[in-house]
């Protein structure tokens, strides 16, 4: 009975490492096409002359003081670009992060800024109300909504905004790198953001093209916001990025992700909160996309060559057990590479590939317990989903918004 037991968890660690090269493959490929497809955005950018440029305007929401966060907000008062505002937003005027908002604004006087709060949460969502009383001061027709915690060139406007000139396509996602605060599990967390998300992205890109977007930078017009009854149809959601992506693209609009590469900075923290952070997100997703998300079990490699490993050795075939193990720590060494470096130009995953398989490990651990409950914890404040998506704050009152069709 034991026996045949090693034998079930070695036919399924056998099943697990062909699904997960299977998924390699799929990352390769979607990897090279989608290098091909970005050049032709990199040249528009290259091309658009400054007249031919919108006036646009950058969003970025606020809470609290976290580190670098003067070089994120900073960077984006830098962007070489001819005419755009930066409106930053907090709930409340207290909030320590105004305060270095108010210094950036007497740094850069020549950059048309200003800063809103807008009081305790009505919604959900408390960025999302926060975004869209942020929305309501603006004129122009080209929005960005950037995280705090981006850091950006001073080329990104010139790159992000023009494939908005063809009114077909909507919103413009970008990927991002991480960049980690400098402890161990920061450096991991940061290859993760490196090598997970763009893998997934370029793959769902060529299998059925984008259908979403990603919160740290999105660009958008205002008549595709408007198409979908503004910011606040995704107030009732905590990854109001994917759905507002979405939204756009059931709306009969085209949603890209740009060529252009962004900084997603990290700051110093206690393990327990990155796995905190990372089962948030885990969690979002499975709410996000619950069938992709149960799939998505299977594009992991490590779990699978660490019960080949130990399967095949319980059966006296620990050679086959290594080569599994192997099979897979390759593997995960060659996606890191591929995407990291091939394609984020992070040369941490290049000189710290053989770490990416830790981090794969960790990822399905996360996984596997997205699935425990329907809580999470979100900016000092305690959640749960719904199980359509939704969030409802523990907490404090909120009112569900309703948007008209």
């Amino acid at each position: 009975m034991i026996e045949l037991l090693w034998r079930v968890l070695l036919g399924i660690s056998a099943f697990g490492i062909v699904s997960s090269a299977v998924f390699l493959i799929l990352v390769l490929m979607a990897t090279v096409r989608f290098k091909n497809n970005s050049e032709k955005f990199r040249r528009l950018g290259l091309s658009s002359p400054a007249k031919q440029f919108p006036a646009v305007t950058i969003f970025k929401p606020v809470h609290g003081m976290e580190a670098r966060l003067e070089e994120n907000l900073e960077s984006f008062f830098q962007q070489d670009y001819p005419d755009f505002e930066i409106i930053i937003g907090a709930r409340s005027p207290d909030d320590p992060a105004i305060v270095l908002a108010e210094k950036l604004l007497q740094r850069y006087p020549q950059v048309k800024s200003r800063i809103v709060t807008s009081g305790p949460p009505l919604w959900p969502n408390a960025k999302v109300y926060t975004l869209d009383r942020m929305i309501a001061l603006s004129r122009n027709d080209y929005f960005v909504i950037s995280d705090s915690d981006v850091r950006v060139g001073p080329d990104f406007l010139r790159n992000v905004i023009p494939p908005l000139f063809d009114h077909k396509l909507g919103l413009v996602s970008c990927l991002y790198r991480g960049d980690p605060a400098g402890d161990f599990w920061s450096i991991l967390e940061a290859i993760g953001m490196s090598v997970e998300m763009p893998s997934g992205v370029v793959v769902a890109d060529m299998l059925e093209g984008i259908r979403f977007a990603l919160g740290p930078a999105v660009a958008f017009r205002r008549d595709a916001l408007d198409a979908i009854g503004g910011i606040a149809s995704t107030a009732d959601y905590y990854s109001d990025d994917y759905v507002l992506g979405n939204k756009i693209w059931a709306a009969e609009y085209k949603v890209i992700f740009s060529h252009y590469i962004i900084h997603h900075v990290l700051t110093p923290r206690p393990l327990i909160r990155t796995l905190g952070d990372q089962l948030r997100w885990m969690k979002s997703t499975r709410h996000s996309r619950p069938w992709g998300h149960i799939g998505s079990g299977l594009t992991f490699a490590m779990p699978f060559g660490i019960l080949g490993l130990i399967s095949a050795g319980a059966l006296g075939h620990l050679n086959a057990g290594i080569a599994l193990f192997a099979a897979a720590f390759l593997n995960r060494v060659i996606q890191a590479v591929a995407v990291g470096w091939g394609l984020l130009k992070d040369p941490r995953a290049l000189r710290l590939c053989w770490l990416y398989p830790l981090r794969d490990l960790q990822g399905f651990l996360v996984w596997a317990a997205s699935f425990t409950s329907h809580n999470f914890y979100w900016r000092g404040e305690i959640y749960r989903f719904t199980d359509d998506g939704k969030i409802i704050a523990q907490s404090r009152k909120s009112e569900s918004v309703a948007v008209p069709l």
